[in-house]
């Protein structure tokens, strides 16, 4: 009966690490960088929203910020036989903004 030994290879176990460092390193430049980046976008743009702007929930609904508070926007979404619709929206609910209240005067103003 033969024994087999398993020789180690010089250097121990850094080998092993030079790869899983480079692996970390794309995940960090190519996943969690740019998710962060993202997120912070976001944050601004919730904390820049107005009366005026237009927006659509994370829900799908589209509608015009009539009212917000700390962490509630109030949207009007409708109007049905001169009854406006209006709901209330936690604005972290707030997906993106199609048109800000500034751009939309700017553009009146150009006319």
């Amino acid at each position: 009966m033969e024994t087999v030994w398993l020789q180690t290879q010089p250097g121990g176990g850094l080998g092993f690490l030079v790869p899983f460092g480079a692996m970390l390193l794309i995940f960090y430049f190519l996943l969690i960088r740019p998710q962060s980046k993202r997120q912070r976008e976001h944050e601004k743009m919730l904390a820049a929203l107005g009366k005026g702007d237009r927006v659509v929930t994370s829900g799908g609904i589209h509608g015009l910020v009539v009212g917000s508070e700390k962490d509630v926007l109030t949207l009007e979404i409708a109007t049905l036989k001169g009854e406006r619709v209006r709901v209330k929206v936690d604005r972290a609910r707030i997906d993106r903004r199609i048109e800000a209240a500034a751009e939309k005067s700017d553009e009146k103003g150009e006319s």
